[in-house]
């Protein structure tokens, strides 16, 4: 596996750390006016999830790892796990539903998502960026209600609640950012 310097480290690496494989979330690059630039990068585990903040030098070496990237089909939830296909091989893995965290209302069945496996274990799932989901319930349009910037209460089909433009109304198809949680446009 490459090494890399401390510095290079960017937000999304996945680096072997303390016997784990942890996965920078923000990175923060440090020069004080005293002593040696450095990085100051908030760590998650990607086996359990916790949280760790460290600061690593510019001559600091850091192990980079390289998941492996492969498209998965959705098939089911039981009892807190979720179950995905490989559409190739038809093998199926389970993983923690906690695992999506506030994203898991946007996982449709039959849906294809990115899971990242270090060997053969299964660490991470990414949900596509953009879903389309129905408004179920939102308040009418009122004429005359065209200010640029003024958004309305909708809630989705998947219990999501999310702002729309004045312009869309209930039983509409709406596409929305998983990313950022909001709305993106019409489907």
């Amino acid at each position: 596996m490459p090494k890399i310097n401390g510095n290079e480290i960017r937000p999304g690496n996945t680096l072997e750390h303390e016997n784990g494989l942890w996965v920078a979330v923000k990175v923060d690059h440090v020069k004080p006016g005293k002593g040696g630039a450095f990085a100051q990068v908030e760590l998650k585990n990607l086996r359990d999830g916790r949280k760790l903040n460290e600061r690593f030098r510019s001559a600091d070496k850091v192990e980079r790892v390289r998941l492996e990237q492969k498209d998965q089909q959705f098939l089911y939830e039981s009892d807190g796990m979720l179950v995905f296909m490989d559409m190739d091989t038809y093998e199926q893995v389970e993983l923690p539903a906690d695992l999506l965290g506030d994203r898991r209302p946007f996982l449709q069945d039959g849906m294809t998502v990115v899971i990242e496996y270090y060997d053969v274990e299964a660490l991470n799932v990414t949900v596509p960026q953009k879903v389309t989901c129905k408004v179920v319930e939102t308040e009418p349009v009122v004429k005359g209600q065209t200010a640029a910037n003024s958004f309305k209460p909708a809630i989705l089909d998947n219990g999501v609640k999310v702002m729309v433009p004045p312009f869309v109304a209930q039983d509409e198809d709406i596409v929305v950012n998983t990313e950022s949680m909001e709305y993106s446009e019409r489907a």
